[in-house]
């Protein structure tokens, strides 16, 4: 069972992952034809493209998006209730599908902030993947540095945004459980 419920989850948070970097990649105006961003649009159009048109946006928020996101967390919470016999209750599942959303955005971004550190080591600079994870990124990052400078050219906001991220994703789970 254990199996299931870790293939089940798995596969539902890697497309709410996609989702969620779509709607990232929209807010901060990412370069659209970067390869990254064109696998995300590819991987969500299907659904997103026919939300769009019933679902206005709202300034830069692309409400149809943030949907299917929580769609897709409805879905996940619903089948793993329904696979695994629990009491499941739509209402709660409803309640939990935005908090499922949030604490997958929140990996989401620890997991961008991991891969824009081990590119910083690696990459030449020119890398797609890296100028994309930069512009992800640098919203979060930016203050963090007025805060505190890089010192003898080490940058710790990634490291500050990672513990700051680690922090709210714990403290969630004490305000709501099973975070």
């Amino acid at each position: 069972m254990n199996a299931t419920y870790f293939l089940i989850t798995t596969l539902f948070n890697l497309y709410l992952m996609v989702v969620l970097l779509r709607l990232w990649l929209q807010w901060v105006r990412a370069d659209f034809y970067n390869p990254l961003s064109q696998v995300v649009v590819k991987a969500t159009q299907p659904i997103v493209g026919p939300l769009r048109r019933v679902i206005p946006s709202i300034g830069r928020l692309d409400t149809a998006t943030l949907l299917l996101a929580i769609a897709v967390s409805f879905v996940k919470l619903l089948v793993v209730s329904l696979v695994f016999n629990l009491n499941w209750n739509p209402i709660g599942i409803l309640i939990n599908a935005p908090i499922d959303v949030l604490r997958e955005g929140l990996s989401l971004v620890f997991w961008i902030l991991i891969l824009r550190a081990i590119l910083s080591w690696v990459s030449q600079g020119s890398n797609p993947i890296e100028y994309v994870t930069m512009q992800l990124t640098e919203p979060f990052l930016r203050p963090i540095r007025s805060v505190i400078p890089p010192m003898g050219g080490l940058d710790l906001s990634v490291l500050i945004a990672i513990i700051a991220i680690q922090f709210i994703r714990i403290l969630l789970g004490d305000v709501f459980g099973g975070f």
